[in-house]
């Protein structure tokens, strides 16, 4: 949205207005010693010109390579339209809708965006996002310890392959109110949990368990499995998903026989584009029966007194509204302009569009194990996935990703910091923005890189 700075004259105008002479006198109340100091280093303000002309350079210096790191933000074709819809002035400066009667388009997106989402996990509730899919995480975490108040554990079964910045997120946030993260180890031939290692926690008192779905290494779940061992022993399941691959999987309200009890994941690949890390949203969506658990917002459709239909933020259970012993969270906002995008973003591509980007994220994917096979490079595990995949490239795996960055070819994400057992291995993401000059320049740079 353009920028449109105040005039001098405005300024001067605002000011009399409210009978004061400057803006310093607006801040008169706070104490000389609390105040900062000019700032040192900065430099005298630049003409639009120039300071289009300075960013321009700045971006330049990150190059236009092609990518293929995905690990948990994915490069996606987003339509045009979609931001400059949700750059219209309406969205983009709208605030918290407090007040139904001024804010009807604001709640209506967010409805429409609940709707979506909920049918998109097969769950029958959401609320209006979280901060981000890590978070979104944490409190699910949270939300599965008040639903399964007959455990006294707080142990809480998390997957190995869950990616690691959640499980760091989630046992930073949950941690020290005796909480328990036990971590399921991952099957080194498939790169999965093996359900049959689970009945080592038969007898145990076990709080809920967390399903990713695919995991960190693009490998799929036996999600059925998995599922049905949790609600044998009335465990409630916290799914992991990302948005894009439930246009071909099977929605976690159907896993199993009854299905999650909360599903989390992070929005980006739903419209928002790879931004310096953000911003982005999490979404979360739970069962009817546990719609007093779920932290945040959750906006519903009513009727006013003449019979026409409205949007209510109907249940806000958060310390803003409530006495703090009976919110479910502090969470306090939801990131309602990235929403907006995700939700203009689902409404083009439709169900058909969304299933034919799944589609090619799939086969792109393949298709670059095929080429990489062909070179000696073989995936690591023995195992569906969806649009990433995990590949030995040997010895010396750092030394040639970054070669093949300064050929321009981002080859993926480096697993040893995070899984020393996959030392020189690499996770990579083909989404539908590649075709098949982009997969023969990875295989080409990388057959360069370790000749190099």
């Amino acid at each position: 949205m353009p920028f449109i700075p105040h005039t001098q004259d405005d300024i001067h105008d605002m000011l009399q207005r409210i009978g004061v002479g400057s803006v310093e006198d607006l801040f008169d109340e706070i104490p000389d010693d609390l105040r900062a100091p000019p700032l040192s280093g900065i430099p005298e303000g630049l003409p639009e010109m120039e300071v289009t002309r300075l960013m321009q350079e700045r971006a330049a210096r990150d190059g236009a390579p092609l990518n293929f790191i995905g690990a948990g933000a994915y490069e996606h074709h987003i339509p045009a339209a979609v931001w400059q819809i949700a750059t219209r002035g309406e969205f983009y400066s709208a605030y918290t809708p407090y007040q139904a009667e001024a804010s009807q388009g604001t709640l209506q997106l967010i409805y429409e965006y609940q709707t979506m989402i909920s049918r998109l996990t097969g769950m029958e509730v959401s609320n209006a996002s979280l901060y981000d899919g890590a978070s979104a995480l944490a409190e699910a975490v949270l939300m599965a310890v008040r639903i399964n108040r007959r455990s006294k554990s707080n142990r809480i079964l998390v997957p190995g392959a869950l990616h690691p910045a959640y499980r760091n997120v989630v046992r930073s946030i949950v941690g020290n109110q005796g909480i328990e993260l036990v971590e399921l180890p991952w099957d080194t031939r498939r790169g999965a949990v093996d359900p049959e290692r689970l009945k080592a926690y038969d007898q145990e008192d076990v709080t809920a368990l967390v399903i990713a779905q695919p995991n960190f290494f693009g490998v799929l779940e036996d999600v059925d499995g998995l599922t049905r061992w949790a609600e044998g022993r009335g465990v409630p399941v916290v799914a992991v998903v990302n948005p894009v691959s439930l246009a071909l999987l099977k929605p976690p309200g159907e896993w199993g026989d009854r299905g999650a009890d909360v599903v989390v994941g992070e929005g980006q690949p739903l419209g928002a584009p790879l931004s310096s890390g953000g911003p982005y949203y999490g979404f979360m969506t739970t069962r009817r029966e546990h719609i007093r658990q779920m932290p945040g917002r959750i906006v519903g459709r009513t009727e006013d007194a003449d019979g026409r239909s409205g949007f209510v933020l109907t249940l806000q259970a958060r310390e803003q509204h409530i006495r703090r012993s009976k919110a479910t969270s502090n969470i306090c906002t939801n990131q309602g302009l990235v929403v907006t995008a995700s939700t203009i973003h689902m409404a083009l591509l439709g169900d058909v569009g969304l299933t034919r980007v799944a589609e090619a994220c799939w086969s792109n994917t393949r298709a670059l194990g095929e080429r990489l096979a062909a070179v000696g490079i073989e995936p690591r595990f023995e195992a569906d996935h969806f649009h990433e995949m995990v590949f030995d490239f040997g010895v010396g795996a750092a030394d040639t990703v970054a070669r093949m960055s300064g050929q321009g070819v981002l080859a993926g994400h480096l697993l040893d910091a995070d899984y020393p057992d996959l030392r020189n291995c690499v996770v990579a993401c083909a989404t539908e923005t590649k075709i098949d000059a982009d997969l023969d320049r990875f295989v080409d740079a990388l057959k360069q890189a370790k000749a190099a």
